[in-house]
């Protein structure tokens, strides 16, 4: 009796663990329904995303055993917020966002990329067509210019805080989204200007790698009929950042498992055709203390600007 007594609460204890397990299971972080979420920054059409983020989600699973989603904010500023809100773990974020989501949610960089020959830094370039009589960046003063997003470094931060610094007064400008969009729009003379990043030249083969090469195989003629009128400071390259208060030990096996897979074919290829870059080096926060100065020195105002990009999509 005492037996079948002891059995009987055994069973009962097996089955309120199993009843129990999934619901906690459900929410441990990297589980099938707390998946760790990656953000990966708009920089590339929407198909060639997905694509990428299918190569990089496939691989850390296989690598980490932990499951992931990615999805693809429309902004740079939304993958800011998605900190705030609690819907991002890690991110690759351009630079002034990092800034920001750093000073607003403590958001913490762990990887930076490295671009073609090791370059560690890139800029913001002009472009206008050839034909447009614009050779200089005094030329733009009442002209009509496109920037990416107005929490772009190379694409509108520095840009803008160039022209101002030299009092040229633009009579225009629109917010593209995407890198590629500006160059398309100067191409196709939607506009007289474009800010986009700016990469120098392979040293080796000679190959552009700036933005245009964004568009080159829809317009094979870009660089004839595009061309570079000036250059803003050099900007610390993009990091990967995670939330403030995500696992250190999850953290680790992650960034070793993102530098595993820049290190395969595959992830070289995924990471060169999503943001146009060679790798992956570690990165710590005081690695952006360069452009807080710039951002100060500008006068410029994180907060503002994020306001002002709201004025502009109403």
């Amino acid at each position: 009796m005492k037996i079948a007594k002891y059995y009987l609460i055994l069973i009962a204890i097996i089955l309120l663990y199993l009843s129990v397990k999934p619901l906690y299971d459900s929410r441990v972080l990297g589980s099938k329904g707390n998946p760790i979420r990656i953000l990966l920054t708009p920089s590339v059409d929407a198909q060639k995303l997905t694509n990428s983020a299918d190569s990089l989600v496939a691989y850390l699973e296989r690598k980490t055993g932990y499951h992931f989603t990615a999805t693809f904010p429309t902004s740079f500023i939304a993958v800011v917020e998605a900190f705030g809100s609690g819907k991002a773990d890690i991110a690759a974020m351009n630079t002034f966002s990092y800034i920001l989501a750093h000073e607003k949610y403590g958001a913490k960089a762990a990887l930076k990329v490295i671009r073609r020959d090791g370059e560690t830094v890139y800029k913001g370039q002009f472009i206008t067509r050839i034909d447009s009589g614009i050779d200089s960046l005094s030329d733009l003063k009442g002209k009509k210019i496109a920037y990416v997003d107005a929490a772009s470094t190379s694409g509108y931060i520095l840009p803008k805080a160039l022209l101002t610094r030299n009092n040229i007064k633009t009579a225009d400008e629109v917010f593209a989204m995407k890198h590629d969009n500006v160059v398309t729009m100067v191409y196709q003379k939607q506009v007289d200007a474009g800010a986009t990043y700016y990469s120098p030249p392979d040293k080796k083969t000679g190959e552009i790698l700036d933005a245009r090469a964004r568009v080159v195989k829809q317009y094979p003629d870009i660089y004839d009929k595009v061309k570079i009128i000036g250059f803003t400071e050099a900007i610390p390259n993009d990091p990967f950042v995670f939330r403030e208060d995500f696992p250190e030990h999850i953290k680790q096996e992650l960034i070793q498992a993102l530098l595993a897979f820049q290190s395969t074919p595959g992830g070289r290829k995924t990471l060169y055709e999503t943001y146009s870059v060679e790798g992956l080096s570690i990165a710590q926060d005081s690695d952006y203390n360069v452009l807080r100065t710039m951002i100060k020195s500008f006068g410029g105002d994180l907060e503002k600007i994020l306001q002002k990009q709201a004025k502009k999509k109403k």
